[in-house]
């Protein structure tokens, strides 16, 4: 490669990561505003008094609850480990946990920008069937010592949290501007979690997009593109995991990358258990091993691998049975759409951005210069120490940064 080709190549890679981005703008905001609005108007104390300690039932309210949830996964493990310390129960948390990273509204809005219809179906579907098979797993190997061994650790290191007994009900709630600034607040608070998993995902994906052949992926996943056979599509759905554990990008941000693999020829259910994968990444592994220890954190990512592999295969035959099944090798790419037209993308970002406008203003127009600086103050001291992999991950977004503008320099 010779370097007019690699300028060439180079300036692909960062446009298409740009359009990749542009594209989702609009879905990314309306997904975090209804997140945030649910956050306010529904407490955590309220949804743990809900939810119980065990039973189908508990189970269909944990499912809801992370349904109606952020879809940041270190939001959504942080949110777990409180339910689970208050008392409810170790599947209930699972379900609540795997529906607030699978089910989503925002990532449905995604997943519809990248991949169609059917793998909007196949991530609501499936993350239904990733639930009922993870209660299965842990039904049938009964880890209930262990679990009660980290419930009982949790409570003696940690002590028990206040609870939000005076939290006026959501009708109140819905009327107050008060809220409405910290809706507004948890708006900004979810894009500050989920910036450098976006900036870095899109980033990678555009790169990938570029630079890398489809012969790679024919190779990775065997068959590719090519009608594979049941152990093919096992080998695809085991790869799909290992995939998304060394690119450890979070459920929203590596969206664009599963529409890469779809693009090359890779199985409906090597993509989505690509997309499934977004719990068994060695940050959220690291993580889980923090709050409940390494035997409880290793239990629950064998049990997420199995269930994931297993819906996977359910819903590609199901879908194949159905004559549902996506044709991978007529999908065009949407680095290989138009990038930047006048279209509905156009002017849905327009408004959105116009919303994110108005509450930025509710966030930071009331606030005196003292305050805002008292206010940065405590949330710096409330998030101040990071680990390894979060601090990895902020300078692989920096470095995307300085990648994507060196590319728009380049075409100058």
């Amino acid at each position: 490669m010779n370097y007019e080709q690699f300028l060439n190549l180079y300036s692909e890679a960062v446009l298409t990561s740009l359009s990749f981005f542009w594209k989702a703008l609009w879905a990314f905001i309306l997904g975090y505003i209804v997140s945030s609005a649910i956050q306010v108007f529904v407490t955590r104390e309220r949804m743990q008094k809900t939810m119980g300690k065990a039973g189908k039932k508990s189970i269909a309210l944990g499912t809801f609850f992370g349904f109606i949830s952020s879809s940041c996964s270190f939001a959504a493990l942080a949110t777990t480990k409180s339910l689970f310390k208050k008392g409810a129960g170790f599947i209930p948390s699972l379900a609540f946990l795997l529906a607030s990273t699978n089910l989503v509204i925002e990532l449905g809005f995604i997943i519809a920008i990248f991949l169609g219809w059917q793998f909007v179906v196949g991530e609501y579907v499936g993350g239904v069937l990733l639930i009922l098979f993870t209660w299965e797993i842990v039904r049938l190997t009964r880890p209930k010592k262990l679990i009660r061994n980290v419930r009982r650790k949790l409570n003696d290191t940690e002590g028990e949290e206040k609870s939000d007994t005076d939290t006026p009900n959501w009708k109140e709630k819905i009327q107050s501007k008060q809220a409405w600034k910290k809706v507004a607040k948890k708006y900004f608070m979810e894009w500050g979690m989920v910036w450098k998993d976006v900036t870095f995902g899109f980033t990678i994906a555009g790169i990938i997009a570029a630079f890398v052949p489809q012969s790679f992926f024919q190779t990775l996943f065997i068959n590719a593109g090519n009608n594979p056979g049941f152990f093919s599509i096992l080998e695809h759905t085991i790869i799909g995991p290992v995939a998304a554990f060394f690119t450890f990008i979070g459920s929203m941000g590596n969206i664009p990358l599963a529409s890469i693999l779809y693009s090359n020829g890779v199985s409906f259910a090597g993509v989505m258990a690509f997309i499934f994968s977004d719990l068994v990444v060695f940050p959220v592994i690291r993580v889980n091993a923090k709050y409940y220890g390494w035997k409880l954190a290793l239990y629950i990512v064998a049990v997420f691998l199995g269930a994931l592999v297993a819906t996977s295969i359910v819903m590609h035959y199901g879908f194949a049975a159905l004559n549902l099944l996506p044709d991978s090798s007529n999908s065009q790419s949407v680095a290989q759409t138009e990038r930047f037209a006048i279209d509905y993308t156009f002017w849905l970002n327009l408004v959105f951005i116009a919303i994110t406008g108005y509450l930025a203003w509710l966030n930071f127009g009331g606030k005196s210069k003292k305050k805002q600086q008292e206010h940065s103050h405590k949330d710096n001291s409330n998030g101040g120490k990071k680990g390894i992999i979060e601090k990895l991950v902020f300078w692989l977004a920096i470095f995307s940064f300085i990648w994507l503008a060196g590319g728009l320099i380049a075409m100058v």
